[in-house]
């Protein structure tokens, strides 16, 4: 059974809400097809109201499911097993021998059983009326966005328009100073909700979209408590309200990973991973550390990156259009040259260096991670740190080294059972259990 609702359009009023259909043809569905999973629904759970199926399906009683039941009985494929309730919404449906046979027919071609998947054309739609296009980030909220960081003037000025492109983003510097908490953090630029579809239906395939693993639902039923059930005139149940969607992936990301993934065993399609995070930010994280090739990766965002649109092929080999709406975001250790060449790079719209910090921006970093790990902060101490295990070993300044070495000498203090502080002592046990000596085997 779904676990997320919406009631009414005024609970989010910045978000025009896909409605409920009020007829069979409003669906993208025939009549046939609402009473096939109405069967496999029957066949998995056994059986069920008419209100049950009501909020199985997530289509209204009246007209539809009504009559989808009503073709059921009709066709002997079901019959009633009593009543649970007052009015016909209460009656029990049970499958008939026929019934069963023809349920487990179907499931033999897909074993999907949830709510009435929506067509291509209605989920393209909702998705340009959603586009994380839609909304320009201003100077203030980009600040608020990264106020848990310290970045400086020159990195907010490009970073606030390569948002407002909703396009793609290159971040590229040394190791440590902060690229991956920034791009999370411009994920969160994104403001909003869209409504995400439980699946799909495409080509006679079923796609699943909604993952609960991705994406985050506004408005959750109470635990105990059903949902209200689906109404014409009420928001469309079959999509889930949820907070505009953040992925992350990292060394792991396969090519494969970016097509429609089918199940063998339930014969549905699962949604790529780009596709889930339609209306959102999708991060690839050490961008060149992938098994596939730089190269490769990045051929395979030309289109849609150039036309908003990606083509993925189904079982049959024919390629389906699907909208392409994500603010896309590499992120890397690696030198550009190194991974692609200007050619491609000029795929990419927005390529920040994300560099070390400034002496005064480490100071201001180390303030802050003593304060969060409340270790008291030491100019004496931090003035000994910068001499001994930085000046005088040539190392360069990283933006996580504070957050590092502060849990070090935490980690080390509690060992000692002494209060953690920035200490010669400590500070040398940290730096020594830290940083590693490159030139030694």
């Amino acid at each position: 059974m779904p676990q997320t609702y919406f009631s009414t359009t005024a609970d989010r009023p910045n978000v025009l809400p896909p409605m409920t259909p009020s007829s069979v043809a409003e669906t993208g569905m025939s009549l046939t097809q609402i009473a096939e999973l109405a069967m496999k629904i029957l066949y998995v759970r056994g059986e069920l109201t008419a209100q049950n199926l009501v909020q199985e399906i997530c289509l209204p009683y009246e007209p539809i499911i009504k009559a989808a039941l009503e073709y059921l009985l009709k066709e002997q494929l079901a019959a009633r097993a009593g009543s649970r309730g007052l009015g016909e919404t209460g009656f029990v449906y049970v499958l008939s021998l026929k019934g069963a046979e023809r349920a487990r027919e179907l499931m033999e071609v897909n074993q999907y059983a949830g709510p009435a998947p929506v067509t291509l054309a209605d989920y393209h739609a909702v998705v340009e009326a959603q586009t994380i296009t839609s909304f320009v980030i201003e100077d203030s909220k980009l600040r608020r966005a990264l106020a848990h960081l310290v970045v400086g003037d020159e990195l907010l000025e490009k970073l606030g328009p390569a948002v407002n492109s909703a396009r793609s983003i290159f971040l590229h510097g040394p190791p440590g100073d902060g690229k991956t908490v920034i791009a999370e953090a411009l994920s969160t630029t994104a403001v909003g909700e869209v409504y995400i579809p439980h699946a799909i239906s495409v080509e006679g395939y079923i796609v699943r979209v909604f993952d609960p693993i991705v994406h985050e639902p506004v408005l959750v039923a109470e635990e105990g408590k059903p949902p209200p059930l689906a109404t014409v005139g009420s928001v469309d149940q079959r999509w889930v309200l949820c907070s505009r969607p953040t992925i992350s992936v990292g060394g792991e990301l396969t090519m494969d990973m970016l097509e429609m993934i089918y199940d063998q065993a339930a014969k549905t399609y699962e949604a790529p991973l780009q596709m889930k995070a339609n209306g959102g930010t999708f991060i690839i994280d050490d961008f060149g550390r992938q098994r596939v090739h730089p190269r490769d990766l990045l051929n395979r965002w030309i289109v849609p990156l150039e036309k908003r649109v990606d083509y993925l092929p189904l079982l049959r080999g024919k390629k389906v259009e699907f909208p392409f709406d994500v603010l896309i975001v590499f992120s890397t250790n690696i030198a550009p040259t190194e991974l692609v060449d200007e050619a491609f790079l000029r795929r990419i719209r927005h390529k920040i260096r994300v560099g070390d910090p400034t002496p005064q921006q480490f100071h201001e970093i180390f303030v802050q991670v003593c304060r969060a790990r409340n270790v008291p902060f030491e100019e004496a101490g931090y003035n000994y740190l910068l001499r001994t295990h930085y000046q005088n070993n040539n190392r360069p300044l990283r933006a996580v080294h504070p957050r590092d070495l502060v849990d070090q000498i935490v980690d080390i203090a509690g060992y000692l059972r002494v209060a953690p502080a920035l200490k010669p002592d400590l500070i040398d046990r940290a730096c020594r259990s830290y940083f590693v000596d490159l030139s030694i085997a």
